[in-house]
């Protein structure tokens, strides 16, 4: 292997792993920061380079790379990122994204903006477009969330029965719907309004009450209780 190759053998204040150690994550690039989850490299190629091949593959985009799969990432065939690195690296995304949604189930729901961020970044970087239901109890905190259904590229379908049968079996007394849109585009299709009134309308029948339906991309959110007038 070339001297240059060997990260090992680089100023000790290059080498990503001893970066973090003595400055912190904030100093170290998102190159650095994936070379450090795949460990090391190939004979030929250190684990610098690996990560910049993959991060490039993204587009030099972070938002692009979260949404990638493992099958996605397999595809690639960057030699030296097999299985393993590529779970690695999904693992990282997943944790970033768990750090932020937790906080939210944890307390009331009073506003849309409450459980809006925890909805976003459950769904944002997902390719497919997701319908899910959180259930919440008389005090407004959420007793669970569950996906209803999901879908292809350009959408999904929900059924109403099988959201009302978990809202009573979990004794519910307000829900709020959700899914995402993989496009970015936020605002809600015909298809959109017609489900949300269906719902809307069902929920007088059984004495649950629809706090909101949120739609969700990497632009940020749309919520029918606050931009519709008369929700």
């Amino acid at each position: 292997m070339l001297a240059k190759n060997n990260i090992k053998l680089w100023a000790l204040d290059d080498q990503p792993i001893h970066k973090l150690s003595t400055k912190g994550p904030k100093y170290l690039s998102e190159v650095e920061l994936i070379a450090i989850l795949l460990q090391h490299g190939t004979a030929e190629t250190n684990a610098i380079e690996l990560a910049r091949a993959l991060y490039q593959s993204a587009q030099n985009n972070l938002i692009k790379l979260a949404k990638m799969s493992l099958p996605d990432l397999l595809a690639l065939k960057i030699k030296g990122i097999g299985k393993v690195k590529a779970i690695r690296i999904l693992a990282a995304i997943e944790l970033g994204s768990r750090r932020i949604n937790s906080p939210v189930l944890k307390k009331n729901i009073q506003q849309s903006g409450d459980v809006a961020e925890h909805l976003k970044y459950t769904l944002q970087f997902e390719s497919r477009e997701i319908f899910m239901v959180l259930l919440l109890n008389q005090a407004n905190k959420i007793i669970h969330e569950e996906i209803l259904s999901e879908g292809g590229l350009t959408g999904t379908i929900a059924d109403p029965r099988i959201l009302f049968k978990l809202a009573l079996r979990h004794e519910a007394t307000g829900f709020i719907i959700c899914h995402n849109h993989p496009s970015g585009q936020l605002q809600p299709s015909k298809m959109d309004d017609l489900l949300t009134d269906k719902v809307k309308k069902a929920a007088g029948y059984f004495d649950i009450k629809l706090i909101d339906h949120i739609i969700v991309s990497t632009e940020g959110y749309y919520s029918y209780a606050e931009q519709k007038q008369d929700w």
